[in-house]
């Protein structure tokens, strides 16, 4: 029976990961909160609790809350609604933690359909004796993102013993209630926080890359600011394994690594025979990390959050842009110097250790209590992995609780701020001197680089490279971006204001109506005064054609014609225009005469008429009047 190439790719893959944490020394550390217990007393204490790797846990605060324990659905792998189950807490009454069973689905599922029934908090318990573990959320596939990404509330994993405890108090009507507390989930020693973000320069993995990529947008402008006041120290870290010696030459090897199998990353399609390959992703994480290195070295790391994210939005590889010469455009665009990145990146092809990846395979594995890399992406605070969604909000909250107390910016207590991103070099984007227009705009999410609006006008493009002003107007705005020129007293303009937005020659000229526009010589390319006495002279986008001797020049039928016969022409057409006129008088007069002469009738008729109609009147009162008296 025949396997897929895609099969092969995931089998090879798996082979590769599991040769990885094979080979390495090092562990997975579960980052854990309190969750203390008020009452009952017999359970009374403060246990661990595994923090769930989906929704928004509190960090550097605590939630109380009284647990219910379903009395059906108890795995939560069903919506509760559909029993008509809720947990909407009452007015006054403290929120609703569920206690739900592991097994049968998803741990993210459990927790989205507790929330959906009014639940504040999640509370799974293992069904095994054993070491808590991280509740990760699923590969996404199209029915479970929907779910995933929109999942609030924070959740926890509880050892199998202790859930036992808190069944058997709620079975027997005893109120428990708890308090999950996260203040002293990420340690904080000092005004300075230290935080990484392990992740991918690939953005063809599915909702994961999809959500990595939103957090990196949403949140540059608030690491911008941290890292620019001093309060914080980030770096990025990405992950990469190594090919065994065994399978250095083959076809995966070489495919999915750089530098002889020392430095992979899977192939973003999963199949090696189309697409972009792994090595293509490592590469381009290596340009990132020599991007925050260079940076780095002119006391500028933040910049790493502007090429990041522009060469998201420019250099996708759904558009075939994955490539060094996108990279090296936004490169050039935020005024880093390219030679010094090339030179840290070294050479791909060589069979030798890269100093950089060789650097970033050892910081995988756990030191201290940070623990082993292995999901991506994770964000690292305070040398504690950080659990939960990755969404602005909640890794802001988890970065503050970081500082000492009392000494977080002011960034953590207000979300009215800007980046000022745009006072250097334009923040990258695209900017019109002459008319000091720029795309730049300075958010609390930092720069972004879009088109503007200006007077009513939008103009139109990538922001980066050009913006180009479209509509009714657009002329008005440094000539549309157009070829205008004056001369002699006459201006001349390639800008035509409509929708369409194009710049084109005015008549006489020629050329691209954007850097020029040329005056066509008609003379010397015989487009006017072609008639044998004609002789022309070209002008600054038009011409003048003239007659010899007694000859006038007729523009309309490009000809030459005496005088005397222009007189006689002009004389005939008088004497037209005379017999018209005569024509025209006389018959009016003959329509006046007619009107006058009828009215005239008809006013001589009603005066005889009124002359007989009394007699007839008066006689035929008298022959009544003898009749009465027969």
């Amino acid at each position: 029976m025949g396997v897929s190439k895609t099969s092969k790719a995931t089998i090879f893959l798996g082979f590769l990961w599991l040769n990885l944490f094979q080979s390495v020394v090092g562990r997975f550390v579960v980052e854990k909160n309190s969750l203390r217990v008020v009452s009952p007393d017999d359970i009374k204490g403060t246990y661990d609790s595994a923090i769930g790797n989906f929704g928004i846990p509190q960090y550097g605060g605590s939630i109380p809350g009284t647990v219910v324990y379903p009395k059906e659905n108890r795995k939560g792998c069903r919506n509760f609604e559909d029993s008509g189950t809720s947990f909407k807490s009452k007015s006054g009454a403290m929120p609703t933690f569920v206690l739900v069973d592991r097994g049968d689905c998803f741990f993210a599922l459990k927790v989205w359909n507790a929330q959906n029934a009014g639940a504040a908090a999640v509370l799974v318990a293992d069904d095994v004796d054993e070491r808590l573990i991280t509740m990760d959320s699923p590969e996404a596939d199209g029915s479970s993102a929907k779910y995933i990404e929109n999942i609030t509330i924070p959740s926890a994993l509880i050892e199998k013993s202790f859930a036992e405890k808190l069944k058997k108090a709620v079975s027997a009507g005893e109120m428990v209630n708890v308090n999950l507390d996260w203040r002293e989930a990420v340690p904080h020693p000092d005004d300075r926080v230290e935080y990484e973000l392990w992740t991918s320069s690939n953005d063809e993995c599915g909702f994961k890359c999809d959500m990595l990529m939103k957090y990196v947008k949403d949140f540059k402008g608030a690491a911008q600011i941290l890292e620019k006041g001093g309060y914080t120290q980030f770096t990025p870290h990405y992950i990469t394994w190594y090919c065994p010696q065994a399978f250095t030459v083959s076809k995966q090897c070489k495919s999915q690594c750089i530098n002889h199998g020392r430095y992979c990353a899977p192939d973003p399609e999963q199949d090696f025979s189309s697409g972009y390959e792994g090595k293509d992703v490592v590469v381009e994480n290596l340009r990132q990390l020599c991007v925050f290195k260079v940076a780095n070295e002119t006391n500028k790391p933040w910049v790493w959050w502007d090429y990041v994210t522009d060469f998201q939005i420019r250099c996708p590889m759904k558009e075939k842009k994955y490539n060094k010469e996108c990279a090296d455009a936004v490169i050039k665009s935020l005024g880093l110097d390219s030679r010094k990145i090339e030179k840290c990146m070294g050479d791909p092809n060589a069979d030798e250790d890269n100093p950089v990846l060789k650097e970033e395979q050892d910081a995988q594995i756990g030191k201290g209590t940070r623990g082993d890399v292995t999901i991506l992406p994770t964000l690292v605070v305070n040398n504690r992995q950080y659990r939960g969604k990755l969404e602005k909000g909640a890794v802001l909250k988890a970065i503050c609780a970081g500082f000492e107390e009392t000494t977080e910016p002011a960034v953590c207590l207000s979300d009215d701020v800007e980046t000022n991103e745009c006072l250097d070099n334009n923040g990258g984007c695209w900017k019109d001197k002459a008319a000091n227009i720029t795309a730049c705009k300075d958010t609390f999410r930092g720069r972004v680089c879009e088109c503007p609006v200006v007077d009513g006008v939008q103009f139109k493009g990538d922001g980066y490279s050009s913006c180009t002003a479209s509509g009714r107007g657009r002329c008005k705005l440094n000539n549309g971006g157009c070829w205008h020129d004056t001369r002699d007293g006459h201006t001349f303009s390639a800008c035509v204001d409509n929708e369409e937005g194009k710049c084109t020659c005015p008549p006489g000229f020629k050329g691209d109506g954007v850097k020029s526009c040329e005056d066509i010589d008609e003379c010397r390319e015989k487009k006017a005064c072609q008639c044998p006495e004609c002789s022309c002279k070209n002008t600054w986008g038009s011409y003048e054609c003239s007659c010899s001797g007694e000859l006038l020049y007729i523009r309309d039928h490009d000809t030459c014609i005496s005088k005397r016969a222009r007189e006689v022409k002009s004389a005939w057409a008088a004497v037209w225009a005379i017999l018209i006129g005569l024509a025209m008088a006389g018959g009016g007069a003959y329509l006046v005469y007619k009107y006058r002469l009828r009215s005239y009738m008809d006013s001589e008729i009603r005066a005889i008429m009124a002359q007989y109609m009394p007699l007839d009147s008066q006689n035929e009162v008298q022959s009544h009047v003898n009749e009465d008296h027969a």
